[in-house]
């Protein structure tokens, strides 16, 4: 089996950083993968914190898109029930319409924030929003694949939302939830093992429920895991102390920038509990560039999956960017350059 590698982009916000700047940095790592022979280039949605710059991916996929010619780009992804199913097949249907053949347009069901954020995010505050995410994701499908019914009332806008350019619409998930609608549903499955390390079962329960779909005719399966590649295994693990200590503060409920690596080197010797308990509730693949392939090859095999994509947070842009090329060049892809050292 080939493996397909992909990125999934938080577009982190490290200390001393402008917001702006980590936009900008995800525009550049974004061609940068173009180039090297990535397979889709996804951009996470978050809200309220000071970590992560991107609370509007299809702000982002527009720019990434224009900036790149082969790469597929797309959400990872767009927290539906914050929003509308027509609003967001139009968004998407515009950015399938200028950038053909390219556009994926995954959906969760997470707030991707705090309860509080995504409260502030409702129109109507008079009451919680409705936990109704299977209707709101059967009302997209239809915008974005199967159409509605005639005679429905929003039938007349199916041709309005999309044109004959459409997005490739996938689930991300977590949980097992996800996995039993993406079955039914016949659509293609990314699984966030950087959220839940146990998803080897949720993703065989998926693979043999799948119901064949207009789109999809086999089951089809993304693993994203969190990865960090270096020169070395000691400078991979040292360069990786900073989103340690990052998401150690995230499990306490505190949302900080990405840290240097000399302050997050004196936090987790200081706090080696709290980084441990990190570690045995996340997976982190950590090391040199074959040890890093070795064990996304792995976890590729054990989720049946030909694709991985690979999220990584670093302090500098620079060492983010490397870890990527590392990556491409152990891995083989087509169209890789030869890997020279970051400035």
């Amino acid at each position: 089996m080939t493996l397909r590698l992909s990125a999934l982009d938080q577009a982190p916000i490290s200390e001393g950083m402008s917001p702006g700047q980590a936009l900008r940095n995800s525009v550049n790592l974004a061609q940068a993968l173009d180039g090297l022979g990535f397979t889709r280039y996804w951009v996470a949605e978050h809200h309220g914190t000071p970590m992560l710059a991107c609370a509007s991916p299809e702000a982002l996929i527009g720019p990434i898109a224009s900036a790149t010619s082969r790469i597929r780009v797309g959400s990872g992804g767009v927290m539906l029930p914050h929003y509308s199913a027509l609003k967001v097949a139009e968004t998407f249907g515009m950015l399938s319409g200028m950038y053909p053949g390219r556009i994926d347009l995954a959906v969760g069901r997470a707030p991707g924030s705090d309860p509080m954020t995504a409260f502030a995010l409702q129109r109507d505050r008079r009451h919680p929003a409705p936990d109704d995410f299977p209707d709101q994701l059967a009302e997209l499908l239809a915008y974005v694949r199967d159409g509605l019914p005639p005679g429905h009332r929003f039938s007349r806008l199916v041709h309005l939302a999309t044109d004959a350019d459409r997005p490739e619409p996938w689930l991300l998930g977590s949980s097992p939830q996800s996995a039993v609608w993406a079955a039914q549903l016949g659509l293609p499955y990314a699984f966030a093992d950087f959220i839940n390390p146990e998803g080897v079962d949720i993703a065989k329960r998926y693979r043999d429920t799948f119901v064949p779909s207009r789109t999809l005719a086999a089951p089809k399966v993304v693993v994203a895991a969190w990865a960090l590649c270096a020169d070395t295994e000691q400078e991979a693990v040292r360069l990786a102390s900073s989103s340690r200590m990052a998401f150690t503060y995230f499990l306490q409920g505190q949302l900080i920038p990405v840290p240097p690596i000399e302050t997050a080197l004196r936090f987790l010797s200081e706090h080696e509990d709290a980084a441990a308990l990190l570690m045995r509730r996340r997976r982190a693949i950590v090391g040199a560039p074959d040890t890093v392939m070795s064990k996304l090859t792995g976890l590729a095999s054990a989720y049946g999956a030909d694709e991985v994509m690979v999220v990584t947070i670093t302090y500098e842009h620079a060492a983010r960017r490397r870890s990527y090329e590392l990556l491409a060049e152990t891995c083989g892809l087509a169209g890789v350059a030869p890997v020279s050292a970051p400035a």
